[in-house]
């Protein structure tokens, strides 16, 4: 199992969870009430599941590909290791990570 800290905007913690190889961590974060919509169900057609990833883990994972960074640049609260949440898939590899949620979201749903 993989440990993903989840943390609130200001830094605090929102809740930690423990996601099985090859799940995504929009699933994860979902199953355990966070909100990220993920309205376009992993098709990298909106940035409603954006993460910020700390430094020490973002560097772990496999880069953004050029669809990612370009929904990424249309994304409110960008970081420099901003993620779409739906494309960071958990791996053995990581043993753990640590994402943040942005100070605010995209809300495709108009919840």
């Amino acid at each position: 199992m993989i440990r993903v800290r989840f943390l609130k905007a200001d830094g605090s913690l929102a809740v930690e969870a423990e996601g099985r190889p090859g799940q995504r961590l929009l699933e994860l974060a979902q199953a355990h009430g966070l909100p990220l919509e993920g309205t376009c169900e992993g098709a990298m057609a909106c940035s409603t599941c954006h993460v910020i990833v700390s430094a020490a883990d973002f560097a772990r994972l496999p880069p953004a590909g050029p669809h990612e960074e370009d929904m990424l640049d249309f994304t409110p609260h960008v970081a420099p290791t901003s993620r779409l949440s739906c494309q960071v898939e958990l791996t053995e590899a990581l043993g753990s990570i640590e994402v943040r949620l942005p100070a605010a979201h995209a809300n495709m749903q108009g919840r």
